[in-house]
């Protein structure tokens, strides 16, 4: 299970990504507060698709080993416990006739150190983080409402350049369509887990755990589209790549 051609594909996305903060950041002028040692996202609450799961925890375990590997999963089993928690108030408010938007405001409120943010407040795993991570500090588009870093310095009411969350989602469950149709996984709800960067570090992504059928006739990721001839003045570089399935639009969806 190496899963080689979707790990480019998700790296694909990745380099896009990082392209287009840095390009809002140049729009932005003094919006973006990102700098190193700042760590306010290394607290925040949030999920990873399965590409991105899998992904992390394999540079993770290609990284480190010993008394390093050993004390950052003790972090992300601390983490994990933590966010069970908070993820079980959230559900107990729910059965308690709580709406929505009080729920998703709590959870937003909530505070878990990630694993990965060592001592001197830098990432362990920095080159390989999440989507989510890389765009922290931009403005984003999350189900038609925007967002921004508390420490962001954007104007309230103002109009910038957004990042669409739910296109990345889109392109992210894509992804983890095609790794579950690669392993032939006789668990159908596979390429729609969510799991927290803690959980993703310490589960042991074994073809058992993934249901993969290898005895059976493992089903091909479906290949790459050719360029077409609108490739040739495309003014993107190469990561945005996949025949443009894994581009970034900024503030909108792609179309169907």
């Amino acid at each position: 299970m190496e899963f080689k051609e979707i790990f480019q594909k998700y790296e694909a996305l990745v380099a896009e990504v990082d392209k287009t903060f840095n390009k809002i950041s140049e729009q932005t002028e003094d919006g973006i507060k990102c700098a190193k040692g700042c760590s306010d996202c290394c607290h925040a609450l949030f999920d990873l698709t399965l590409v991105e799961a899998i992904y992390i925890n394999r540079k993770f375990n290609e990284t480190y080993s010993g008394m390093e590997r050993s004390v950052i999963m003790q972090d992300a089993d601390k983490a994990d416990r933590l966010i069970h928690k908070i993820k079980r108030r959230a559900f107990k408010a729910s059965q308690s006739g709580a709406s929505t938007t009080e729920i998703l405001k709590e959870v937003s409120l909530a505070r878990v150190k990630c694993p990965c943010l060592k001592e001197d407040n830098l990432c362990a795993l920095y080159d390989y983080r999440p989507l989510t991570c890389r765009i922290y500090g931009v403005p984003m588009n999350i189900g038609g409402q925007a967002h921004s870093c508390q420490k962001s310095g954007f104007t309230a009411g103002k109009a910038y350049p957004t990042i669409n969350m739910d296109t990345l989602q889109s392109k992210l469950m894509q992804l983890s369509e095609e790794l579950a149709a690669s392993i032939n996984s006789s668990l159908k709800e596979l390429p729609e887990v969510l799991v927290p960067l803690s959980m993703a570090l310490v589960t042991d992504y074994t073809p058992e755990y993934l249901g993969a059928n290898t005895g059976d006739k493992v089903e091909e990721p479906a290949p790459a589209a050719e360029p077409s001839e609108a490739c040739g003045t495309c003014d993107k570089d190469k990561s945005a790549c996949a025949s443009c399935n894994y581009s970034v639009e900024l503030g909108a969806m792609p179309e169907k």
